[in-house]
């Protein structure tokens, strides 16, 4: 497929504006994509391109994120299990009955409560740094865990997260030297921009706090994979700073036949290594999800 065919729409939910990016043919087996932060759809636009000739691909932007609806805290209750349930509305508004889901970074605790709450739903999971076991996470989350303990006290030293330095570190952290030449720089430039409008570092703060509640979650997810057994791959970044490799590695735990695989790449990469990730995704899919 070429990628002038992919289509961007927005609905309503909930009385909220989503917007996302569409590619493929409705009659053939959906890939429901969800983003991480500080990103939106755009991240899976070279994805979507490269699998639109099989699949129906669906991404949407989280609230508060990309070109969906970003309220004022005081407006809207910013938190995993809200977005997953605007996701759902989404979902259930596009007739999205059956569909696979790939995870990345926040798209994992709101993907996971989906699929863990309707496994009938979910044909498999692909997921590329989208966390399920404490074992995946590495010392850049002790300031987070901080601020989640003690809001007042660590929220000058969380706000550096989303400065543009932290945005750009994001993308060019453990990436080889011979492929940082793949990472065009409207990527964090797009992320930067939606981080800097009015208001929306207040709600990045109460996501990053909020965080701590998907913890919580994890024995839920991990029960859903022993009894369901989804079928999984992990195409992760086995440099990334954020989801360490043993992230990808535990979820042998509970799913033995899990398809592991760790790239020679950093937290987003698919823009480094999007060619090995859509051929592994491609090889994947084509066996599971019907």
């Amino acid at each position: 497929m070429s990628s002038f065919a992919l289509r961007a729409h927005t609905v309503t939910v909930d009385g909220l504006d989503v917007f996302y990016r569409e590619a493929g043919d409705p009659a053939n087996p959906t890939l429901v994509l969800l983003h991480g932060f500080p990103s939106s759809s755009h991240m899976y636009r070279g994805l979507i391109a490269e699998l639109a000739d099989s699949y129906h691909l669906i991404a949407p932007d989280h609230i508060g994120f990309g070109a969906s609806a970003a309220p004022a805290v005081e407006d809207f209750a910013y938190g995993f299990e809200k977005l997953t349930e605007i996701t759902l509305g989404l979902l259930d508004r596009l007739g999205a009955e059956r569909f696979a889901l790939y995870i990345q970074d926040y798209g994992a605790p709101i993907g996971l409560r989906i699929a863990s709450r309707h496994p009938e739903r979910v044909t498999a999971i692909v997921t590329q740094s989208g966390n399920a076991y404490l074992e995946g996470f590495t010392p850049f989350w002790d300031v987070l865990f901080a601020h989640a303990e003690d809001r007042a006290a660590h929220e000058p030293a969380v706000r550096e997260l989303l400065t543009a330095e932290a945005t750009r570190w994001q993308y060019t952290h453990g990436v080889p030297a011979d492929r940082l030449d793949r990472i065009a720089p409207e990527t964090w430039t797009l992320d930067q921009a939606g981080l800097d409008r009015p208001g929306n570092k207040e709600i990045q703060l109460q996501l990053f706090w909020d965080y701590q509640f998907n913890l919580d979650g994890y024995p839920a997810f991990q029960e859903y994979f022993r009894t369901h057994r989804p079928p999984l791959l992990a195409v992760w970044g086995r440099n990334d700073e954020i989801f360490g490799p043993a992230g990808a590695e535990a979820f042998a735990r509970d799913l033995p036949d899990a398809e592991i695989h760790l790239l020679d790449a950093g937290h987003f990469a698919l823009e480094t290594h999007g060619e090995e990730i859509a051929a592994l995704v491609r090889d994947f899919l084509g066996r599971h999800a019907k």
